[in-house]
């Protein structure tokens, strides 16, 4: 049986404000398979944050456990846990997360600097991952220099290229018009069918959601329905 790309086990995340606790997610169960293209939604508080940090091996569940490729980030080391991020995930940001002084080139090869791979490969795989998110004539353009749209598919082509096996896009759209919109959608459901990466995309937009072969609804950090 093949191993799930992320499985939560019955995961809770339980937050101290205070002498208040606060439960983002209780008891959430899921599998997502390899290859998969799933969305999930949810209004503001539902929990979704939570889901793609735990599932992106940002934060720890305070119950239950979370399976990245067969492996439990919460057994790992500092370390450990860098090398898995590196390794496995890809993260898309709804703000971008682009260096300003730097070109589209040198954004998307900064990953491959964090993995020792040397200066021509790492060009080389960069303008590869530029060209497939459409952007191969805007290497040498710094982020003022390209539309929000643009910005975004560097933003998607430094996540694709460490070569993940998952990329989790939270709120990908957020900050575009709807013409953008539609463009990263494309861009990113190709990407998972040409790539084979399994790909989670948190939104609060049904017509992103609808790309996916899978839409998760989430509320008070339970999943109260799939389709």
């Amino acid at each position: 049986m093949e191993v799930p790309a992320i499985k939560f086990e019955n995961v809770w995340k339980i937050y101290k404000l205070g002498t208040v606790e606060v439960a983002a997610l209780r008891g959430l169960s899921i599998e997502i398979k390899r290859g998969e293209h799933l969305a999930m939604m949810g209004p503001s508080g539902s929990g979704k944050s939570t889901f793609l940090h735990l599932a992106g091996a940002l934060d720890r569940p305070t119950k239950g456990k979370v399976l990245i490729e067969g492996r439990d980030p919460s057994k790992l080391n500092d370390d450990e846990l860098s090398k898995l991020r590196n390794r496995y995930i890809g993260f898309v940001f709804q703000t971008f997360n682009l260096i300003p002084r730097l070109t589209a080139l040198e954004n998307v090869m900064l990953p491959l600097v964090v993995r020792g791979v040397d200066g021509s490969e790492r060009r080389k795989r960069a303008i590869e991952a530029l060209e497939q998110v459409g952007l191969g004539d805007r290497i040498n353009h710094r982020p003022t220099e390209l539309s929000g749209g643009e910005q975004q598919r560097v933003a998607i082509a430094r996540a694709i290229v460490t070569r993940p096996r998952i990329v989790l896009a939270d709120e990908p759209t957020g900050n575009l018009d709807s013409a953008s919109a539609k463009e990263i959608v494309k861009v990113l459901s190709r990407l998972n069918r040409e790539l084979g990466i399994t790909l989670v995309v948190v939104t609060h937009d049904p017509e992103v959601a609808s790309a996916a072969e899978r839409m998760v609804k989430i509320r008070d950090g339970v999943i109260y329905e799939e389709n």
